[in-house]
């Protein structure tokens, strides 16, 4: 299983990105999806997560309401859309998938992923 992690940039505070996650499985669906990020100096974060069919997500405190994970199933992607950008958001943001059935209080976990993106540079200018 291969994940692409892309759609990073510099942008102001206030802006948005969407990040994309390009995987190779063969059905999505069958997979818990994840997005955490990592600053500098800092330990990874857990930013968001779909569990396996979509059915329920989970959200980060500092990213509740400003984030929004989505899949698209057919296409085999995972987007994260980012708004309200803030420059504590700056990080490198990866993506990550489980083909195991996680229950909700896992998906922040990081060391529940088999799977892993190589990561997209985000950076939030004040």
């Amino acid at each position: 299983v291969q994940l692409q992690a892309s759609g990073g940039g510099l942008v102001q505070a206030g802006g948005s990105l969407r990040l994309s996650c390009a995987t190779s499985v063969r059905t999505l669906s069958d997979y818990a999806v994840a997005w955490f990020r990592q600053a500098p100096g800092k330990e990874r974060e857990f930013v968001a997560a779909s569990r396996r069919r979509g059915t329920s997500t989970l959200y980060g405190d500092s990213v509740k309401g400003r984030f929004t994970i989505s899949r698209d199933n057919a296409k085999k992607m995972v987007y994260l859309q980012m708004n309200s950008l803030k420059p504590e958001d700056t990080a490198i943001y990866y993506c990550a998938a489980n083909a195991d059935t996680l229950i909700l209080s896992s998906l922040p976990n990081g060391d529940r992923y088999g799977y892993w993106g190589q990561g997209t540079q985000v950076t939030v200018s004040s």
